[in-house]
């Protein structure tokens, strides 16, 4: 095809096309905001965003009354046992009352990388009931019954007693994390 008949072809494909009015252009920036404040905030936004994983979709909902459990193949039921019946220490504790679904979605993300970096075994998170919401949604109850399934760290989970906060409140059983696994597994082989 000679360039003539190129052009000829293109100039009637484009035939009827205007130009875009400088109003007409979204530059993906607010007013009095430079490239690298804009650039910057995204860079950090996206970091952020990248490492957690929890959903801020929606979610199955759970009554208020609802007793929220759980438990990984090969957690020992004898373990659960002691879990659901607040047996074990509760070493940590993150409270979520007043809370909005996007900040309680960060601090249980954080709560679980905190707790995996200090070798805590058991915690607890205080999630409220919900009851005293409109309709009774117990919207972060139901979050925290997804969330932690999604969280590998997390083991178990279970409502917790009374005592604890009944079913406004969750025992979390976490993952050992290596050390911990190499120091029992040292203590044993000494025996």
């Amino acid at each position: 095809m000679a360039e003539d008949e190129e052009f000829s072809l293109f100039a009637e494909e484009v035939k009827g096309i205007r130009p875009l009015k400088k109003t007409e252009v979204y530059l993906g920036k607010k007013q009095g905001e430079t490239d690298f404040q804009a650039r910057q905030k995204a860079a950090l936004e996206g970091k952020f965003e990248d490492k957690n994983y929890l959903s801020k979709d929606y979610v199955e909902r759970v009554d208020p009354n609802d007793m929220l459990e759980f438990k990984r193949s090969g957690v020992q039921d004898g373990v659960f046992k002691r879990l659901r019946q607040g047996k074990y220490g509760v070493e940590s504790r993150l409270d979520l009352h007043r809370r909005t679904v996007e900040e309680a979605r960060r601090e249980v993300f954080q709560f679980t990388q905190d707790c995996m970096n200090h070798d805590i075994r058991v915690g607890i998170i205080v999630h409220g009931k919900g009851d005293r919401t409109p309709e009774n949604q117990a919207t972060l109850k139901s979050y925290i019954n997804k969330w932690l399934r999604d969280i590998d760290e997390v083991m178990a989970f279970h409502s917790a007693q009374r005592y604890h906060g009944g079913l406004g409140a969750v025992y979390v059983l976490f993952k050992k994390s290596e050390k911990a696994r190499l120091e029992n597994w040292e203590r044993h082989q000494k025996r």
